[in-house]
């Protein structure tokens, strides 16, 4: 579980220092990213922050409204927060959590160069959110959760902090048919999403004991062929409330 973790810290530390993601492994993170559902007008918003490392945008699944509380699982280098941002407005907040401290740091210059009050970014792990229990209207994560070796203790801290009211919108790799044990070992497929990822029926088992309800926004098989090499997976937008 440990060795998973730290396989997980040392890639996305990596990349934050090299600002280096997809577009070092034959993409193009702003191809990437259209692909997945960002805009134009939204990649724009802070060029720097987008590394091409998601699988979908949480952002657009649902609507967040001004003056919410957001919280980000696993923000990178802050692409959703920024966005998330514009919707909650100057009285609402963002906060970003993830566990490699130099995507913290890179996220926290983006905010302060582009002057994003609004938007706070904590470092720790997703299963053990820095946050007070109840205070959430909506949580985003995109890409982040299928990193964690420990699934329901994550979808448990959501529960936990979500408001009564609150929704979760999340984009995730899950798989559609089960990976060789040398595939599971893998350390680029287990940094790339896919090693640590669960059959679909089995995360939504998941989040089912974690005491939430999912709803399915949206599944893209084609992400298997166009970034995984074909790999029998999908991305998986879901919507999810207590």
């Amino acid at each position: 579980m440990e060795d998973v973790k730290k396989i997980v810290k040392a890639s996305y530390s990596r990349i934050a220092k090299t600002g280096c993601g997809c577009s070092c492994s034959g993409g193009n993170s702003s191809d990437i990213s259209r692909q997945i559902g960002y805009s134009d007008s939204e990649l724009a918003n802070v060029p720097e922050a987008n590394l091409g490392l998601g699988c979908g945008n949480p952002t657009a699944l649902g609507e967040i409204k001004k003056g919410e509380t957001v919280l980000d699982l696993g923000s990178g280098a802050g692409i959703d927060c920024f966005l998330a941002s514009k919707k909650v407005g100057e009285k609402g907040k963002v906060i970003g959590v993830d566990m490699a401290n130099a995507m913290v740091e890179r996220a926290r210059k983006h905010a302060e160069k582009y002057g994003y009050k609004n938007v706070e970014f904590r470092l720790a792990e997703i299963e053990e959110l820095p946050v007070e229990d109840n205070s959430i209207d909506v949580i985003i994560s995109n890409c982040v959760i299928n990193l964690s070796p420990e699934k329901e203790v994550v979808f448990n801290e959501a529960r936990r902090v979500l408001k009564k009211s609150g929704r979760m919108f999340v984009s995730d790799i899950v798989l559609l048919k089960e990976l060789s044990k040398e595939q599971r070992k893998d350390k680029k497929l287990i940094a790339g999403c896919v090693g640590g990822a669960l059959l679909k029926n089995d995360y939504l088992a998941v989040i089912k004991k974690a005491g939430l309800k999912a709803k399915i926004l949206h599944e893209d098989k084609s992400i298997g062929k166009t970034q995984y090499n074909g790999i029998a997976l999908e991305s998986l937008k879901l919507e999810i409330t207590k």
